[in-house]
């Protein structure tokens, strides 16, 4: 299957001044937003600060590449070519991934899973714009919907830190957690897998073949699996102990 070459000259990145700039978002959260927070919750909120300025533009960033790709009518534009696009969507995210990422090896070393989870995501990230250059489309197809729930989730994160001691906070929790719950199970846990089989079953047939590198679509198709399977084992236990705390309110009304 033809596919076209890659542009031999990649792109100006736009890595260096987004990285600062979420760098910059880090610190105005921690040293100025949070600074009565909590040493216990003042890195965090300051990482849902920072998330907060990624996760909507980078859906609307994502969202322009993945409308505007001159290929995205059939498959073929799962292996297509970046464009300038998909080169200014990817150095967005790259370098809010790196800050956040600095962020746990500073103040949360022991998270591992979140470690790991961000070095994945950047290896993804970097590969498909520098290495490759090709397979964008498959990739931010997938960003627009996880970044759907970003909004509400860091919110809803917000406000369990600080439910325990207001009562407005455990209240926003309260009204938020049903509506994040729905909407993350359906951008993760179902729709994510649908269009994640989707990409497999065109790579895995060969029709990539000639145009993304075996390397690249393997690697990339066990680091979102796994993604996609943490992903859905979080919401799973999320709803575990929702309708768990549902059933106990609910005998506690009985007696």
């Amino acid at each position: 299957m033809e596919y076209p070459s890659s542009n031999p000259r990649a792109t100006d990145s736009m890595f260096l001044p987004f990285l600062v700039m979420f760098a910059a978002i880090y610190l105005l959260g921690y040293l100025v937003v949070f600074r009565r927070w909590s040493r216990q919750h003042r890195p965090d909120a300051s990482s849902c600060f920072t998330s907060l300025f990624h996760g909507t533009p980078a859906l609307l960033l994502a969202l322009r590449a993945v409308l505007s790709n001159p290929a995205a009518a059939g498959d073929l534009a799962l292996a297509a070519p970046n464009t300038h696009a998909d080169d200014l969507a990817l150095d967005f995210s790259t370098a809010y991934f790196a800050v956040d990422l600095l962020h746990y090896l500073v103040f949360l070393p022991h998270e591992a899973l979140f470690v790991a989870h961000h070095l994945a995501t950047l290896y993804v990230l970097a590969t498909c714009r520098a290495a490759v250059r090709r397979g964008a489309y498959a990739l931010l197809a997938l960003e627009v919907l996880a970044e759907a729930t970003s909004l509400v989730q860091n919110l809803w994160t917000l406000a369990d830190m600080r439910r325990a001691g207001s009562p407005a906070a455990a209240r926003a929790h309260a009204a938020l957690s049903l509506p994040f719950y729905v909407a993350y199970t359906a951008m993760r846990a179902v729709l994510g897998p649908v269009w994640f089989l989707r990409m497999v079953r065109f790579y895995a047939a060969g029709a990539g073949e000639g145009a993304l590198p075996a390397w690249a679509w393997a690697s990339w198709t066990v680091v979102i699996g796994s993604g996609i399977v943490l992903s859905v084992l979080w919401v799973g236990n999320l709803w575990f102990a929702y309708f768990r705390d549902r059933k106990e309110s609910s005998r506690n009304k009985d007696q």
